[in-house]
C-alpha cells in the first residue's frame, strides 16, 4: 500500500496531488491572481475579527459610573386658593333630556 501525503484521501501521493496542481492552473490560470488575492483578503478580515473579539473578552472589565438618584422632596400642601374650583351646577344649554 502506498503512503499518503493526507490521511483523509489515502490513495493520493506526490503525483496524484502534482497532476491537480496542473490542471487547477490550466483551468483557473487567468484568474488564480483574483483568486489568491480574494483570498487573501478573507483571510486579513477573519483575523481582525478574531483579534477583536480576543481583545473584547480580554479586557479588563470597569466598574461602571454610580448613578445618583435625585433627593426626594417633601410633598408640598396645597392651598385653598390655588386649588381648581368647579361649579357643581350643569351649564344651562348641556343639561341632559328628561325621558
Amino acid at each position: 500500500m502506498a503512503a499518503s501525503l493526507f490521511g483523509i484521501f489515502p490513495g493520493i501521493g506526490g503525483p496524484e496531488i502534482l497532476l491537480l496542481l496542473v490542471l487547477g492552473v490550466l483551468l483557473f490560470g487567468r484568474k488564480l491572481p483574483d483568486i489568491g488575492r480574494s483570498f487573501g483578503k478573507t483571510i486579513v478580515e477573519f483575523k481582525k475579527g478574531v483579534k477583536g473579539i480576543e481583545d473584547e473578552v480580554n479586557e479588563p472589565t470597569q466598574p461602571r459610573a454610580a448613578i445618583e438618584p435625585e433627593p426626594v422632596k417633601a410633598p408640598q400642601r396645597v392651598t385653598p386658593s390655588s386649588a381648581p374650583k368647579f361649579d357643581d351646577a350643569p351649564a344651562p344649554g348641556n343639561a341632559p333630556p328628561k325621558v
